[in-house]
């Protein structure tokens, strides 16, 4: 059975692609899944129309992304920490903690979006990158100091 790919499947093929499979695999797995359509000139169709769809969405995103990392490039956050002997912090400043500072300055980004391999537990200046799309990463720069009682 001859299907169009509408996501990338592993050991079969990309996004797009045209392949030749078993009609159990096809009617079992790729179809009710929503990974294929058949390779008729109506899915051929369909699959045009979504792709296009696709690109103007994609393409929004990325205006999109791009304008909030200009206003992301202006931006140096404080994050006022509870501290207890030498210097280290009660807790730790996670991405959650990231991105309400963010609101409060007006500007919101999603908490996956904050690149922070572990927590951030001593005081310091950090340089934390946000990643907006694919290929659009900010460095934003984090003070954390010292709470004041």
């Amino acid at each position: 059975m001859e299907i169009i790919l509408l996501e990338d499947v592993e050991g079969l093929g990309r996004r797009g692609e045209r392949r030749s499979v078993a009609p159990g695999y096809a009617r079992n797995h790729l179809l009710p899944g929503k990974l294929a359509i058949p390779a008729t000139s109506a899915g051929a169709r369909l699959f045009e129309q979504a792709e296009r769809v696709r690109a103007a969405r994609g393409e929004k995103e990325r205006r999109d992304a791009q304008g909030l990392a200009r206003r992301l490039e202006k931006i140096s956050l404080t994050i006022p920490a509870q501290v207890g002997e030498d210097d280290r912090l009660f807790g730790s400043v996670t991405s959650q903690d990231i991105v309400e500072a963010l609101q409060e300055q007006g500007l919101t980004v999603e908490r996956r979006r904050v690149q922070l391999e572990e927590p951030l537990k001593v005081l310091g200046v950090y340089k934390i990158d946000i990643r907006l799309h694919a290929d659009i990463v900010v460095p934003i720069r984090i003070w954390v100091t010292k709470q004041q009682p």
